[in-house]
């Protein structure tokens, strides 16, 4: 398979993670890995010459070699034994023949291996890829791309302190990260992983108001998502309770306890309490979709 890499100058701003001589590999660089070897460039934690990225088509590794300067191929055999992590960001049905691949390629024992597969949990990871092999599990989410993401991570078995914070550095360099017990992951998928695409319902629907109420639809969008950027920001600098946060706003008689009351009407409590229940329930059955490489998957 044809290799692509683009040059392009660089500076690396702190000590990295990488032992000399070792790479970064990328498996599946679509928008959350190109997201997070961008984040890594940027904050210096890698050099381009260090990293390698690989995708299903050779349009996208062009365009990932163009954009970002790093080598990519379609065929990553020969890279795998340099590699000192690795960051797995395929689908869930994929990993078997990336496994597959890994062990017939050289994988040394102390590479660090980082799934982003939505529900296959560390110990299907490792029954997947026989051996001493390490895997921490991370859930990022979408405003990765913006630098605001939340990620959160855990190790499965052999994962040391060291481990954990290198992939907190790693996921620090777009946006915040917390190391969490792996109990709680599908929770966790389905509530920041999926957490955007609610919002965007809330924006969008809130957006519609301000149209139905008399605004022009670009004014009322920003108004919508500058005001939850903003409250979201109190939240997290303010370290007060939303429900704390709800009362400054909810004056005497005034507007808003009635539209907080039309809300509660509205259930809305129930549902968005049902969309992360539905969601806990579907991310299980992806990590069904897991299977050792040439193992039917299930219809």
């Amino acid at each position: 398979m044809p290799v692509t890499i683009a040059g392009m100058s660089e500076t690396v701003n702190q000590p990295g993670i990488l032992a000399s001589g070792r790479t970064l590999g990328v498996i599946g660089a679509g928008v959350m890995g190109t997201t997070l070897i961008k984040g890594l460039l940027d904050a210096g934690l890698v050099s381009r010459r260090q990293v390698w990225a690989t995708a299903k088509t050779q349009s996208t590794c062009d365009a990932v070699a163009e954009n970002l300067g790093v080598q990519t191929t379609r065929d990553y055999r020969e890279l795998v034994a340099t590699a000192g992590i690795i960051l797995v960001c395929c689908k869930p049905g994929q990993i078997g023949g990336v496994s597959a691949i890994l062990q017939e390629s050289g994988l040394r024992p102390d590479t660090m291996l980082v799934s982003i597969l939505a529900g296959v949990s560390t110990e299907k990871l490792e029954s997947l890829l026989p051996g001493e092999h390490v895997w921490v599990r991370a859930i990022p989410n979408t405003p990765c791309v913006v630098r605001e993401g939340m990620t959160a991570i855990c190790g499965g078995r052999g994962v040391t302190a060291e481990h954990l914070a290198i992939a907190e550095r790693i996921f620090s360099s777009v946006g915040r990260c917390s190391v969490v017990e792996e109990h709680y992951c599908n929770a966790i998928t389905a509530l920041s992983g999926s957490g955007p695409a609610y919002m965007y319902l809330v924006m969008e629907a809130l957006a519609d108001a301000g149209v139905r109420v008399g605004l022009r639809r670009d004014l009322a969008l920003e108004l919508v998502a500058q005001t939850m950027l903003g409250s979201a920001r109190m939240v997290q600098d303010s370290g007060r309770h939303p429900a704390s946060l709800r009362d400054d706003v909810t004056t005497p008689a005034g507007c808003t306890i009635g539209g907080l009351l039309m809300l509660e009407d509205g259930k809305i409590r129930s549902v968005l309490a049902r969309a992360v229940e539905e969601a806990t329930r579907i991310v299980a059955e992806l990590g069904k979709a897991a299977k050792p490489a040439g193992q039917k998957q299930a219809q």
